[in-house]
């Protein structure tokens, strides 16, 4: 890797991307308080430091926090000043918008979204999108990164959701949907696990993702939410990590 890594970031992506990028050259990881620093550093085995500051020699750095404007335009905004104008700044985002974030940043040509999915160590696919005027080396540098960890890089539209989300949600609510048909979630799962080859099925798939999360890239791709999605929500079942989604865990 010919980057000097930071990772700004310690949840499910910052954390998967730290330790698939750990065999491959220097990776720092930032964590916002002291508890999921020590975490970080037993899930990753890599250097974990809870001042940002300490990311400032970082050529290149992933934003990986939490997926709301109020965690990221911060985040973003202080790498921005503090890192030099030649340095990348990449966001792990799976809905916002590129050209936002990348005003947060304070930079346009220096920018770029890497957006991951999990878990990151075992899925391909990386999309990759840009500002309009993102420079060559940024997207060649990117793009050499995506190639060290073994990923197959795509270039996508700079909208929100991309291709995968774009598409991917609006059947996962779909299927939300057909449970007001009296069919239970392992039923509606198991058709389209035997039936279509998925891996997963859809509902399994959203507790996975967490509801949350999902209620939250629906919003941003403009797709029509189904009430019993948002009532789990409020009533703080959000899939796996609660214990609790369209599924006991």
């Amino acid at each position: 890797m010919n980057e000097r890594l930071g990772i700004a970031g310690c949840g499910a992506i910052g954390s998967g991307l730290a330790r698939a990028a750990a065999a491959h050259g220097d990776v720092v990881v930032w964590a916002r308080s002291g508890e999921s620093a020590a975490r970080a550093a037993e899930e990753t085995r890599v250097r974990v430091v809870t001042d940002v500051d300490q990311l400032a020699d970082r050529t290149m750095v992933i934003e990986a926090v939490a997926e709301h404007r109020s965690v990221k335009a911060p985040v973003l905004e202080s790498l921005g000043q503090l890192l030099a104008d030649e340095a990348v700044i990449a966001s792990t985002t799976s809905s916002l918008g590129v050209d936002e974030l990348a005003r947060w940043a304070g930079r346009v040509t220096h920018f770029g979204v890497l957006h991951v999915f999990n878990p990151v160590e075992k899925m391909k696919l990386v999309e990759l999108a840009y500002p309009d005027s993102a420079s060559y080396d940024t997207r060649a540098r990117l793009r050499a990164f995506c190639d060290t960890l073994g990923k197959i890089a795509v270039e996508v539209p700079a909208i929100p959701g991309f291709v995968v989300n774009r598409l991917l949600f609006p059947y996962l609510f779909a299927a939300v949907r057909m449970l007001d048909h009296g069919l239970d979630p392992k039923a509606i799962d198991s058709c389209m696990r035997y039936g279509a080859g998925h891996p997963m099925g859809p509902l399994a798939l959203l507790d996975f993702v967490g509801l949350d999360v999902a209620v939250a890239i629906g919003t941003e791709i403009g797709a029509d939410l189904p009430p019993r999605v948002l009532d789990l929500v409020d009533q703080g079942h959000l899939g796996r990590k609660t214990g609790r989604g369209f599924y006991e865990y």
